[in-house]
């Protein structure tokens, strides 16, 4: 029985975790102008270089601050991961069943993380953390 729930899990997983895996997992190459699955897994790499870059940079502003600041920072991030999702899928919702819905969540989610590189720079700078 445990045997069945694990191999139940482990085929749900890729649906479970979204459409960058399912890509992924597909074997969909990136190539721009190409198919729709290659445009689509364009934008997963995109948007996955952008996430990691900017994982990079909270995690050097984060040992930057001071013990106090951090508990600041980390609750203005997680609020902002989460609104960062929340708009994107409200963004994209009337094409999310559409091929080139995966590539225009993605496209969303890399600009907002893009911009994102100013709110965590401001923590490095004389500015109250607070400004927006």
């Amino acid at each position: 029985m445990a045997r069945l729930a694990a191999q139940a899990i482990a085929c749900a997983l890729p649906l479970l975790m979204g459409p960058s895996i399912a890509l992924a997992q597909a074997g969909a190459a990136c190539r721009q102008g190409g198919t729709v699955a290659e445009t689509n897994a364009c934008a997963v790499q995109d948007f996955q270089a952008a996430d990691t870059t900017m994982a990079v940079l909270y995690g050097d502003v984060m040992r930057a601050l001071s013990a106090h600041e951090r508990p600041q920072l980390r609750q203005e991030h997680s609020a902002w991961l989460r609104a960062r999702t929340t708009q994107c899928k409200q963004a994209t919702r009337a094409s999310e069943q559409q091929p080139e819905g995966p590539r225009l969540y993605h496209e969303c989610l890399t600009r907002e993380t893009q911009e994102r590189r100013m709110g965590l720079m401001r923590w490095l700078s004389m500015d109250s953390p607070a400004k927006p």
